[in-house]
């Protein structure tokens, strides 16, 4: 029983390394708004620069999200500030989770998750707006660890493989992550 309780949870904290799975509650719950849904808005053609800046732009998102996934996860942090600067919801909530059953299971996260996005595609006329990004994520170096002695958690290794994420524009003007999977099935 313990080691069938042990695994959900130790892969339920893998797939945070990878894009796919947080989770957040807490007393410092942040709202964001939700996605833009003009539905009288009539679609216009986007020049080749609106979508590359777009893309630029989400692709920053997505940088910066996994950048305070790590710090989250390095001190135990569900409630960390920088992830609802880059992270929506559903995928904030699952980020949050994660690091929060970690932290409950004494683990946390060390090392350099190495990351290579690209642009798959960018959905200006969508409503609301969306960037699809694929990544081949390098988690050979990052590691699930005790935080009391950092002996590795059983059944955590790395390994590089497909991860993806949507990045979705807000009525603030921001590109957020809001979904994610890791692949770690499809290596990269």
């Amino acid at each position: 029983m313990h080691t069938r309780h042990s695994r959900r949870w130790t892969s339920c904290l893998l797939s945070l390394a990878v894009l796919g799975a947080s989770a957040g509650c807490g007393a410092d719950r942040e709202t964001t708004p939700g996605p833009r849904t003009d539905h009288d808005a009539t679609p216009a053609a986007h020049s080749d620069a609106a979508e590359q800046a777009a893309g630029k732009t989400a692709l920053a998102a997505y940088s910066g999200y996994l950048k305070a996934s790590r710090a989250a996860s390095e001190r135990s942090d569900p409630t960390h500030p920088a992830l609802a600067r880059f992270v929506a919801d559903p995928l904030l909530t699952r980020v949050r989770l994660a690091i929060r059953e970690a932290k409950e299971h004494g683990a946390m996260r060390t090392g350099t998750l190495v990351s290579d996005p690209t642009v798959v595609s960018v959905s200006l006329d969508a409503d609301p707006p969306t960037v699809e990004i694929q990544d081949c994520l390098d988690a050979t170096g990052y590691r699930l660890v005790y935080a009391k002695d950092r002996r590795v958690v059983p059944g955590t290794g790395g390994g590089r493989y497909l991860a993806t994420a949507t990045a979705t524009r807000y009525p603030d003007g921001r590109w957020l992550v809001n979904a994610g999977a890791a692949h770690q099935e499809q290596p990269c």
